[in-house]
């Protein structure tokens, strides 16, 4: 397995298919995905600023992945933040998963953060499920309930 920073416009192709595939998994649809552009132009923003946060995971040589992990500010404090795990459909369950939540932990660790955030689709089970399973709790319901807020810490 390996995670190689996104760059673009080289990975484009790739980091959009991925980002719209994940609000269809999530949501059932991309509609809300929104303009590729804007996606494009947040998505170079933020590989600036935290190149080692945003990366494509190759098996084999065949991206299979992707991951977005920042760090923001929740309620005055600072947190790491996913914004994105993401395995191709072939590739869930099966373990890989926990590489991707490994990889995502050292990032916030190398960044001196104790807490970590992501938001998931409540009709995402599977998705619940795994962060559940790796430590996450359950903070509040967001965006209308269209989301919900989960927090972990590491060790």
């Amino acid at each position: 397995m390996e995670f190689l920073q996104i760059k673009l416009p080289k990975h484009r192709h790739h980091a959009v298919a991925f980002r719209r595939d994940s609000f269809i998994a999530s949501f059932g649809s991309d509609q809300d995905f929104g303009a590729e552009d804007e996606y494009l132009n947040w998505l170079k923003e933020q590989c600036e600023l935290f190149p080692s946060g945003f990366v494509l995971v190759y098996e084999n040589g065949i991206p299979i992945g992707q991951l977005e992990l920042t760090l923001r500010e929740f309620e005055g404090k600072k947190v790491g933040y996913v914004n994105l795990y993401y395995l191709i459909p072939e590739k869930r369950g099966l373990g890989i998963g926990q590489m991707l939540h490994r990889y995502a932990l050292e990032f916030f660790k190398q960044n001196h953060m104790k807490e970590y955030h992501l938001r998931v689709s409540p009709s995402n089970e599977k998705a619940m499920s795994f962060y559940m399973k790796n430590g996450m709790k359950k903070i509040r319901s967001e965006l209308e309930g269209k989301v919900i807020r989960m927090s972990g810490y590491i060790e």
